[in-house]
């Protein structure tokens, strides 16, 4: 099994960087975005639908994560910023103030006669314990204990368990000793370039930088694991 990772594309997804992707794309079996990737920034309002969306979609991204970038505290504005999107966005650890979730928190797939668990989390924007709570109408909960708790249920029927992470590479480490239930976590926000993945227990870290330098490709096969590692210039 193929898989493609972008994380931190910061609004730099454009016809060239598309044009090398896309037949990447035509080979690989699944294909995630990590967050931050549209152009406009943590506070910004888009003025339009921005045109990641329609690129992700045309590359046939699989599923992605929420970053900052892609956050507000205003609900009416989150929605505009992923206005136009085609693939799940998963976050399980986005609510709003009565408690329901905004963002579906996982998926199962199934690729290449494998079954695929992906999970999304992302970095707290503002919590409970926050004094600007009064103000957002949208609270996170911490993203370590909600992801290996899906992650626990989605090994139960799942020969892969992939978590896309918003939350940054020293996160992500506490996330992978923190359980064996992740086979990859696909990560972003500390726009961390790992030009080897690093195994934590039986847990693969990935990421790839930041601003569309670089994607991941990786292979991993039933019962052995990750074969082959790269980050791709872009």
């Amino acid at each position: 099994m193929r898989i493609l990772h972008t994380n931190d594309l910061h609004g730099t997804l454009d016809e060239r960087r598309v044009a090398v992707l896309s037949p990447e794309r035509a080979n690989a079996d699944l294909y995630f975005d990590t967050g931050d990737c549209i152009k406009t920034g943590n506070l910004g309002i888009p003025l339009k639908p921005e045109s990641v969306w329609g690129m992700l979609a045309e590359l046939r991204c699989t599923a992605s994560v929420p970053g900052n970038r892609e956050s507000h505290i205003l609900r009416s504005t989150f929605e505009a910023k992923i206005a136009g999107h085609q693939h799940p966005i998963l976050c399980a650890n986005l609510y709003d103030k009565e408690g329901n979730r905004l963002l579906p928190p996982s998926i199962e797939i199934e690729s290449s006669s494998v079954r695929v668990g992906i999970l999304g989390v992302m970095v707290p924007m503002v919590t409970d314990q926050m004094a600007s709570k009064s103000l957002s109408q949208m609270i996170w909960t911490q993203p370590i204990p909600v992801a290996i708790a899906i992650a626990q249920e989605l090994r139960k029927s799942c020969d892969l368990v992939i978590a896309l992470t918003h939350i940054g590479f020293k996160q992500d480490q506490q996330l992978a000793q923190s359980t064996e239930d992740i086979d990859f976590i696909l990560g972003g926000h500390s726009h961390t370039v790992l030009d080897m993945p690093l195994k934590i227990g039986s847990t693969w870290i990935c990421q790839s930088g930041s601003h569309g330098k670089f994607f991941g490709r990786y292979e991993w096969e039933p019962g052995t694991g990750l074969t082959s590692a790269e980050l791709v210039p872009m």
